[in-house]
């Protein structure tokens, strides 16, 4: 009764602490006997191995056919020797005949308990694995114990977690014991169980902590297109309302920029740019230019190119540091992006234009010097002239 009671309450014990299905447990405990038995009777016999519930036990079976003339007596049994177990039984049948289970020997015990324990180990893998897997995409909480050749090792509470190098945003500092939000960017089991890789560069981290802080967001009432990010230094995010009512930009700066100031804060000081998205591509691309002011854009649909001119003083503001506004503008819109400032755009206008009276020059001398036929040609010269400024007019318009 002892043995029932202490059977019973280590696998309520494991069920509870390890959080795993009770059935696995059983499962693992009836191959364990089952493994025990076979190597005690060194596979000569067929051994079945069942958890009876009402007395807490494993119960072992042997199988044995009943035959006229027995030829294996480790698997044969004669009709009569068979129905002074079971009456009932035929030529033929397979009976099952319960063996004592007492007899298992110190080192076939330690064997069921070596089983035992490896498939709770693999049970507990796979739930962390089932766990977290569903889970990829999300921004999880964890602590920071340690380094490990640069990367991060981050605890979940249920598991650990690694924050590789190339994850982490630069000039990012974490010491033990840190809090650290992060998102599940991928989860591979590995011979040693399941492996969770976080990242805080993904540009979803910046849309996950943006949901967090917007209820609107949550709820589906304005939408993320789009985000775009240079970690630790500059972001863009593309923000539209399904409700005319609620400004997008505004509903993700709150009151007196409390939300974007908490997810920069997150972020470590990164600098965010709000914009307004637009299914009107010059509309869409004069935002993502933010803070610059666009003066003119010219668009060439099928190379997926625009020239965007803008005032002298905007040009340094629209190109950013180093390129950084404009190269983000261009990731976020999808489209090539090439800015002129308003003096350089009116020098290329009249250097285009030079270039093209100095050649009808050329051709007018020759005609000057050739006689009728020449003249033609001239004549036909000045109408391609007139044609050209047709188009160079319609296009300024």
């Amino acid at each position: 009764m002892e043995t029932t009671f202490s059977l019973k309450n280590t696998i309520d014990s494991i069920v509870k602490e390890k959080g795993i299905d009770k059935q696995v447990i059983l499962e693992a405990l009836e191959q364990a006997v089952l493994s025990a038995a076979n190597k005690k009777y060194r596979n000569t016999r067929d051994l079945e191995a069942h958890y009876n519930e009402e007395i807490g036990e494993v119960e072992l079976f042997e199988f044995v056919t009943v035959v006229e003339e027995v030829t294996d007596s480790y698997k044969e049994i004669d009709l009569d020797e068979a129905r002074e177990v079971d009456s009932d039984v035929e030529i033929g049948d397979s009976l099952g005949m319960k063996m004592d289970a007492s007899d298992f020997t110190r080192i076939a015990a330690q064997t069921a308990k070596q089983v035992i324990i490896q498939k709770v180990r693999e049970a507990e893998r796979e739930t962390i694995y089932n766990e977290f897997i569903d889970r990829k995409g999300d921004l999880i909480n964890g602590i920071v114990r340690r380094y490990e050749k640069g990367d991060l090792v981050v605890d979940l509470g249920r598991a650990e977690a690694v924050l590789p190098q190339n994850e982490q945003a630069p000039r990012e500092v974490y010491r033990q014991g840190d809090r650290i939000k992060a998102l599940i960017n991928k989860v591979e089991m590995t011979g040693k169980g399941p492996q969770i890789i976080l990242s805080r560069i993904n540009p979803l981290v910046l849309a996950k902590l943006f949901e967090a802080e917007v209820p609107e967001i949550a709820e589906g009432v304005v939408e993320i297109k789009g985000v775009v990010r240079e970690p630790g230094s500059r972001s863009k995010i593309a923000v539209y309302s399904h409700d005319g009512n609620v400004d997008p930009v505004g509903a993700c700066v709150g009151m007196r920029g409390a939300r974007v100031q908490n997810v920069v804060s997150e972020l470590r000081g990164e600098k965010i740019d709000i914009i307004s998205w637009s299914d009107d591509v010059a509309r869409f691309a004069c935002n993502a230019l933010a803070p610059a002011v666009v003066s003119k854009i010219y668009i060439v649909e099928e190379t997926k190119a625009m020239e965007i001119i803008v005032a002298d003083d905007q040009l340094s503001l629209a190109i950013g540091k180093r390129g950084q506004n404009v190269r983000l503008a261009a990731r976020l819109t999808g489209w090539k992006i090439d800015i002129k400032s308003e003096t350089r755009a009116a020098e290329a206008e009249v250097l285009q234009y030079s270039s093209f009276d100095g050649a009808h020059e050329e051709i007018l001398e020759e005609a000057a010097d050739s006689g009728e036929e020449v003249v033609a040609e001239t004549t036909e010269q000045s109408e391609v002239q007139e044609q050209s400024e047709a188009l160079v007019e319609e296009s300024e318009k």
